[in-house]
């Protein structure tokens, strides 16, 4: 089935992408939960407009992406969340929690849809995720995750 990614998806494509996939994985995944849209003759103006809108959110230069790289390995980033007994959150830190905390500790505004979380944060402690800056450029962010 021929699709338009609407967003990123780690290992298919950008978003603007026009892919090909199986008819399951589009119906089962990528269709219900937003990620792309059925192609069309017409879709290729909706294509040019998310490639558009990718393109000014970008960071352009790689070697813009690797100043960003070194400056946001080189720091430590705390997440506030409420947590129980034992450190065991309500909840989970999502990517959209671990972008407010770069933008609040005075780093760079990131996308969240370009932050990765291994696995789910459920506790309290030191915690790694992943920040595709340029398709060629990913850095490690540091977490630590504090109860607030």
């Amino acid at each position: 089935m021929k699709l338009i990614l609407t967003h990123e998806v780690t290992g298919l494509g950008a978003a603007g992408d026009v892919i090909d996939v199986k008819d399951g994985y589009a119906r089962n995944f990528l269709l219900p939960r937003g990620f792309a849209t059925p192609w069309t003759k017409g879709g290729q103006k909706q294509v040019e407009a998310i490639t558009a809108a990718r393109a000014s959110r970008a960071i352009h230069d790689l070697d813009d992406a690797k100043q960003l790289k070194g400056r946001l390995e080189a720091q430590t980033v705390t997440v506030s969340a409420k947590a129980g007994r034992g450190g065991r959150l309500f909840g989970a830190v999502s990517a959209s929690d671990v972008a407010a905390a770069v933008k609040a500790s005075g780093g760079p505004q990131l996308d969240k849809r370009k932050i990765e979380v291994g696995g789910h944060i459920k506790s309290t402690g030191s915690f790694n995720a992943t920040v595709r800056l340029h398709p060629e450029v990913q850095a490690t962010l540091k977490l630590e995750v504090v109860e607030a």
